[in-house]
């Protein structure tokens, strides 16, 4: 039945439950229904919100939805409760106070239609009395007098035994249907509960990966969700079993007071055993299912925080900017895919070498790559870090070192994580239709590194690799965190107008994919863009879109000179006159800081213009259109230290941060396998979150701890105490800036000395 409309407004208590000015969170409400985008309301509409992030803004959508949907469900609930003729006052008093799923539900269980139960039989055959007895507790009577009375034949009621259990049977389902019993039980599953697994023997003769949890027990209360959903895992590939338990004593104890057990009835024993049934037969089984729902909805809400926030800091890697790029995907048997892309990433041309098939191929492989770096002269060499990718990033060093090394170009290892998801996508084929998949791989490893950001937007987040457990949660709730963080790191960014892709361009706040193609096809049938009023002229791109991205996308030598900073277009007027107020032109504004110092910028406050928003407009035209990003820097790997049989206990390695889960951080040390710092050796302090001292992309010290080459597993320690064991001249750390590794002992050094 649908809701009655009935005007709703949740926005006091989303405000009371996030501590929020209730003001700003009713504008927030107003913005978002309005089609406002979440960046654009955080960026440009600080004066109406109070200045409320990103966050805030979305916490506020999401307790809004939650608090609506518990209203309409309230609602529906009503109204089959009062079509039943069953609606007391009290019964909707406490109803309209629920504003919790849960406890919203216990309340509705007892008038909602259910499948055949023990119960349903026991008062299709009269039996309900002789329930009603047992719970009123009478203190006159005979137990089985009283039973006597109900034994039909007939009704398959043979004797009082058969009338008793029949009754009991109604009792355990009233008692189990009751708001305060469930809520009781519900209390110390949440306070008490372990979650206990074990093993299933004929799945474990050989090792597995769920050997922790074997004989694990845990407070269901503060499980870690790695822990949780590893269990979970163990489960669903039959290597564990597990259940939350609890005293179940406890909890019949605590059932029969609530059912008013009076001692001097003589149903009294009856209502226990009803009671004890209850809990064992009902009430365990439901609140313990309840229960393992919750823990997996929170972990995964903690999972899923963790990949967004691995996602986040991956996406706002540092770039390389906008610099010629080789690109090279390693290959032994397929041979390396090498690609050249200008500084817009425009691929300008593609060959292949060989490395690993005799000297002949590896001769064709220097000529090749020496005519690339002559011809095109690039800033980076970008090479896959995957299979001999080390062995790849060798070579090309040892080739730009012979040609010039006082040129610096750099090598640089990248991470190949999805590309192969992105060569063989819709996006890929529509980019490059008449490329194999390899070389589509190898344009993105080229610009991966000069802009990550605008390269991994192409692919799905999923398959990039920096989650925990990313196919064990709830990929709705996934997909939707991804997508919020993906929009939130390129509207921060910006985006150039005339060299954005599609895919870029899609994530810009208030445009689509459809609009995304249409500004592109805009720009390639009359040129670029030469103003973002210009926008207006693509086909179904209406003042409200302009309104949501103006601001974010930038246009170099743009008519107006603020067409390339994040100043909104609504607010160039007021840049113009404060310009006019100096005397000078906006574009001598631009850039110059003695001249904004000047500005007396509480002057200019307004109606709809606060001093939030004139700081912004400050800071931008101090450095407009800033990258909030990092300046690149490369990482150094050793050049001893490539395979897990080179690594030695006490060796001090830099690595790069490939992935931070709950229970620590993973190091890239350049051997294939990527090493794991656990959370009690992140740092020489406690650490709660791995997130405070870890973050994917940046680069870490370790040392290394164990070795297990059975299992390909590394143990590291980003601690700065000294290792027991003295460490070798030769274990020293390599240098921060990479330099040409030593090529006596490679299979390249005949060739590089011809």
């Amino acid at each position: 039945m649908s809701a009655p409309a009935v005007a709703f407004d949740p926005c006091s208590r989303v405000a009371a439950e996030l501590n929020l000015p209730l003001a700003g969170v009713q504008d927030v409400v107003k913005l978002l229904a309005d089609g406002g985008s979440v960046p654009f309301i955080a960026r440009y509409r600080k004066e109406q919100t109070g200045g409320l992030d990103e966050v805030q803004i979305r916490d506020i959508d999401e307790k809004r939805t939650y608090y609506t949907e518990v209203y309409e469900r309230r609602q529906a609930v009503l109204a089959e409760i009062e079509k039943q003729g069953k609606l007391t006052a009290e019964l909707k008093k406490r109803i309209d106070g629920c504003w919790v799923k849960a406890e919203l539900e216990d309340l509705y269980l007892p008038y909602k239609p259910k499948r055949r139960t023990r119960a349903m039989i026991a008062r299709e055959k009269g039996l309900e009395p002789l329930a009603l007895r047992i719970l009123e507790q009478p203190t006159t009577g005979d137990v089985q007098v009283d039973a006597s009375a109900f034994v039909d034949i007939g009704k398959e009621v043979a004797d009082t035994k058969a009338a008793l259990a029949g009754a009991r049977d109604i009792v355990a389902e009233v008692l189990a249907e009751r708001a305060e019993v469930r809520s009781f039980v519900r209390q110390r599953f949440a306070e008490e509960g372990e979650v206990v697994s074990a093993r299933v023997p004929e799945k474990t003769q050989q090792p597995t990966k769920f050997e922790s949890y074997y004989d694990f027990r845990g407070k269901a209360s503060t499980i870690p969700s790695h822990r949780f959903l590893a269990i979970r895992r163990g489960e669903a590939e039959g290597v564990l079993r597990s259940s939350i338990e609890v005293d179940r004593d406890a909890l019949v104890v605590g059932t029969q007071r609530l059912a008013r057990v009076n001692p001097a009835s003589p149903f009294a024993g009856e209502l226990r055993l009803a009671s004890k049934d209850s809990v064992e037969r009902l009430l365990v089984p439901s609140i313990e299912n309840d229960l393992r729902v919750d823990l997996k909805l929170a972990a995964d809400r903690d999972a899923v925080a963790v990949f967004a926030e691995n996602l986040r800091k991956l996406m706002l890697a540092a770039p390389l900017g906008r610099r010629t790029v080789i690109g090279i995907d390693p290959g032994q048997r397929s041979g390396c895919k090498c690609v050249v892309v200008d500084d817009t990433g425009k691929l300008l041309t593609h060959t292949l070498i060989n490395l690993v098939t005799g000297d002949h191929a590896l001769a064709h492989a220097k000529r090749t790559l020496i005519e690339l770096i002559t011809t095109h002269t690039p800033f980076a060499i970008a090479v896959g870090n995957g299979t001999h990718g080390r062995e790849t990033a060798d070579f090309a060093r040892a080739i730009v070192n012979e040609i010039d090394k006082a040129a610096g170009t750099m090598v640089v290892l990248v991470s190949e994580a999805g590309a192969s998801v992105y060569s063989a996508s819709d996006v890929a084929r529509e980019e490059f239709p008449d490329l194999d998949l390899t070389i589509r791989g190898a344009i993105s490893i080229a610009r991966r590194l000069q802009d990550p950001l605008a390269e991994l937007v192409k692919i799905d987040p999923k398959a990039i690799g920096v989650g925990q457990y990313q196919h064990d949660v709830f990929q709705a709730l996934l997909k939707r965190k991804l997508e919020e963080v993906v929009e939130s790191c390129v509207n921060a960014v910006g985006v150039e107008l005339n060299t954005a892709s599609a895919p870029l361009l899609a994530h810009v706040a208030g445009l689509t994919q459809t609009i995304a193609k249409r500004i592109v096809q805009y720009r390639n049938d009359r040129g670029a863009f030469k103003t973002r009023q210009e926008l207006l002229g693509v086909s179904g791109f209406g003042p409200k879109a302009f309104e949501q991205c103006a601001g974010f996308v930038r246009i170099r030598d743009s008519v107006h000179p603020l067409d390339a900073s994040a100043v909104h277009p609504e607010r160039y007027a007021l840049v113009e006159k404060v310009a006019q107020d100096l005397g000078v032109g906006v574009k001598d504004l631009i850039g110059n800081a003695e001249w904004i110092a000047r500005v007396k910028w509480p002057q200019y406050v307004s109606s709809d213009v606060g001093l939030p928003t004139l700081e912004d407009i400050k800071r931008e035209l101090l450095k407009p259109g800033r990258d909030p990003r990092d300046v690149f820097e490369p990482p150094a790997f050793r050049d001893d230290v490539r395979t897990l049989e080179d690594l030695k206990v006490g060796m001090i390695l830099e690595g790069v941060v490939t992935n931070v889960t709950a229970f620590g951080a993973f190091v890239d040390v350049g051997v294939h396998q990527d090493g794991l710092v656990h959370l009690s050796q992140l740092s020489d302090r406690f650490v709660k979150d791995p997130h405070e001292v870890a973050k994917v992309g940046e680069k870490m010290r370790v040392r290394v701890l164990e070795i297990d080459l059975a299992r390909k597993r590394i143990s590291l320690s980003a601690k700065s105490e000294a290792p027991r064991a003295q460490v070798s001249r030769s274990n020293k750390p390599a240098p921060r800036a990479p330099e040409g590794p030593s090529f006596s002992n490679t299979p390249f050094a005949g060739l590089l000395r011809k």
